[in-house]
């Protein structure tokens, strides 16, 4: 795995939420502390995305419209993208549901629980991303 501090932070973060105050929010947040954002709102959107273009990381929510969620995405992810395997964090609403906690410990992905507090979030995508220049 790559260090974190030495990846490009030029490339844009891919945030997947469908929930436009959170998108809102996680965008506003990351894009202070220095990353680019790429917002999209559905996982199905995403991969397409993640086939062609070039991310730093993926934020994606865990519940998601189009029939990809966020453990799909990440599941597509380690088996087209491993560059970016390690380079994602899920935010779920859903945490109260045992399917999702289930989900969340098979993926390994780092996540958050929402709501969440903007330093959670800042200190998710730093530890998996690296801090933006």
């Amino acid at each position: 795995m790559t260090s974190p501090a030495i990846r490009p932070a030029t490339l844009p973060v891919l945030l997947i939420e469908d929930e436009p105050s959170i998108m809102a929010l996680v965008s506003a947040t990351l894009e202070r502390n220095g990353y680019e954002v790429a917002c999209i709102e559905s996982g199905a959107e995403a991969l397409r995305l993640l086939e062609k273009g070039q991310y730093l990381g993926v934020v994606s929510d865990m519940r998601t419209p189009g029939g990809v969620d966020g453990a799909q995405v990440h599941a597509w992810i380690s088996a087209h993208r491993p560059d970016l395997v390690d380079r994602v964090v899920i935010i779920t609403g859903d945490y109260a549901n045992e399917e999702t906690v289930t989900t969340l410990r098979k993926i390994g992905a780092l996540y958050l629980e929402k709501p969440f507090r903007v330093q959670d979030l800042i200190n998710a995508v730093e530890k998996t991303m690296g801090k933006a220049r």
